[in-house]
């Protein structure tokens, strides 16, 4: 009898060594995992399989926008510059990766008498309960593959109010399976941006606004080529597009810039996830 009871323990003891050893061989392979790519649309999809099994379970959704940027600037300036933002971030967190730039974003009514940059050639405006409803279906999309923290980043001041009821909504409709949903608005609102150009000595009138020193110096970083652009001169009658000095616009401002959009991203990433511990 006491035989026996040793055998089977012997067997159990066997077993469970043999269990705790796989699951040790596939933990031990999932940490040494590292995707080539993060950015999804150049991945495939056991390529995002294997990431989201080694724990790669963030993703972030950035928004960009077509739109009218002056004579000086291209018109998917901010779809650049996300893409750009949104892979460093990606890549300093560790264990994110990066959706397609929504680059359809509302920009005003169209119709008879445009509004907003709809009053300018190549802009594409989508309503506003439409691309609520795109972000929406995104978020569902990654909460149904094993995305567990959903963030979202707007590059341009029109996505931010719509960004942030989407994610308010359905974080509240899909808690209960675990999955977090967050806009970031640190990144577009409080990135510390204009503070830091005033310490280089530019006043309020040079920085200006929508297509002026800010934008212009962070295209000229993520797209080189544009700082040698020749532009075309603004067409009778119409209004330019812009505020401020883009003139005076260099990649040294603009790699700076986007420094600043990142850290700020990435500081209020860290706070939210502190908070769930």
């Amino acid at each position: 009898m006491r035989q026996y009871l040793f055998g089977k323990k012997v067997l159990v003891f066997g077993l469970a060594g043999l269990v705790l050893a796989t699951i040790g061989y596939f933990q031990s392979a999932s940490a040494r995992f590292q995707p080539e790519e993060i950015v999804l649309e150049e991945m495939t999809w056991p390529e995002v399989h294997a990431a989201l099994e080694a724990g790669y379970r963030t993703v972030i959704i950035p928004t960009g926008g077509t739109e009218q940027n002056g004579p000086h600037a291209v018109l998917g300036k901010h779809n650049f510059v996300v893409a750009h933002t949104s892979r460093q971030i990606a890549e300093q967190l560790g264990d994110a990766l990066v959706a397609p730039v929504i680059t359809y974003v509302p920009e005003g009514d169209f119709g008879a008498t445009p509004t907003g940059h709809m009053r300018w050639p190549g802009t594409i405006s989508l309503p506003e309960p439409i691309f609520e409803q795109l972000l929406e279906a995104a978020i569902r999309s990654f909460a149904t593959h094993g995305f567990n923290e959903i963030l979202l980043i707007g590059d341009s001041g029109g996505n931010q109010a719509a960004q942030s009821r989407v994610a308010t909504a359905v974080a509240a409709d899909l808690a209960p399976a675990g999955v977090v949903v967050h806009h970031l608005p640190a990144y577009y609102d409080n990135n510390g941006q204009v503070a830091y150009l005033e310490r280089l000595g530019f006043d309020k009138e040079q920085i200006g606004s929508h297509a002026g020193l800010r934008d212009t110096s962070e295209l000229f970083f993520v797209k080189p080529d544009e700082e040698s652009r020749v532009s075309l001169p603004v067409p009778s009658g119409w209004h330019s597009g812009f505020g401020g000095r883009p003139d005076l616009a260099t990649r040294e401002i603009g790699k700076a810039l986007i420094q600043l959009k990142v850290d700020a991203a990435l500081a209020q990433i860290y706070r939210l996830r502190e908070t769930r511990q």
